[in-house]
């Protein structure tokens, strides 16, 4: 089945050639995260590594010697204070950024030495992303999936299993130009995950999309870390991170300073919440009030 076309749709089209499909083939579905084109990881490799990883920018360290074992199907929160290093680590380990010092991979297969390995085996889904406005969502998972070897009629169940989990049915032939930021949020954590990855990377995935979006997508991030699939998850968002994730480290100034549980923290915190424990984990107690003049009446 092809993709739903839209008006202005054929403009500045992308050719898309998907994997011829075979006699034998039989169907994919995408709750199984291990059906990868590349051999399976050993079972004693950590799912997402780095050692002495470090990133300078000028005089400024971002990231400062980090050491990292991220085991397969955790759901991992990296928690930190704004400019504490996260993006800058996530970016380093999947390859979008050359580390100053160390180095970093997935499974067994180091980012920087076999960096085809490494992105058979991930997906990620950036704070900041662009996507192919003049395609329709249809288009654009159908792209994504032909450039990751899925044959027609594996990517045409998948596109149409994601849109409806997604509740992007009805807006799959729109132009991505035409959609809102929380559908385009969906939309590319629709294409981060089409191929299966057995390792996702997830920054900020909830910022911008709406109650109901929000919920479907925590379903099936936890569907898929129950097939097996890891998840590192960066967010500001700490009753979800409470939620979702099975583990939690915090990042202070570039560096790994605390790694737990949601339970664990709160009791290493003397907290209720993970949002209390992080608070007192990089900040202490902080009881200030706002300004004073704030406190008086306006006009």
């Amino acid at each position: 089945m092809g993709a739903p076309q839209s008006p202005g749709s054929d403009h500045n089209r992308i050719v898309v050639q998907f994997r011829r499909d075979t006699a034998d083939e039989t169907s994919v579905h995408l709750a199984t995260p291990r059906g990868l084109h590349a051999e399976p990881d050993t079972p004693t490799s950590p799912a997402v590594w780095a050692k002495g990883l470090t990133r300078r920018f000028g005089r400024s360290v971002a990231v400062a010697d980090l050491d990292l074992a991220i085991a397969p199907g955790e759901f991992y929160g990296l928690l930190g204070q704004n400019g504490a290093g996260k993006t800058t680590t996530i970016k380093m380990i999947v390859g979008l950024l050359r580390p100053t010092a160390g180095t970093a991979g997935i499974g067994p297969f180091d980012t920087w030495k076999e960096p085809l390995e490494v992105k058979r085996r991930i997906g990620v889904l950036p704070e900041e992303f662009n996507l192919y406005e003049r395609l329709t969502g249809a288009e654009l998972l159908d792209f994504t999936a032909a450039m990751h070897g899925l044959t027609r009629t594996e990517a045409a169940e998948r596109r149409d299993e994601l849109l409806a989990l997604l509740d992007l049915e009805q807006d799959a032939a729109k132009l991505v130009a035409d959609y809102s930021r929380g559908m385009r949020k969906k939309v590319a954590l629709a294409a981060a995950i089409i191929h299966r990855p057995s390792v996702l990377f997830l920054d900020e995935p909830f910022e911008g999309v709406d109650a109901v979006s929000a919920r479907l997508i925590r379903r099936l991030l936890r569907g898929y870390t129950e097939q097996g699939a890891t998840i590192v998850f960066s967010s500001h968002e700490m009753h979800l991170v409470e939620k979702l994730c099975t583990r939690i480290g915090i990042m202070e100034h570039g560096r790994l300073t605390m790694e737990d549980t949601p339970d664990g923290l709160c009791r290493r915190m003397g907290a209720e919440t993970v949002e209390d424990a992080f608070i007192a984990a990089v900040a202490g107690v902080d009881e200030r009030d706002g300004p004073a003049w704030l406190g008086t009446s306006p006009g």
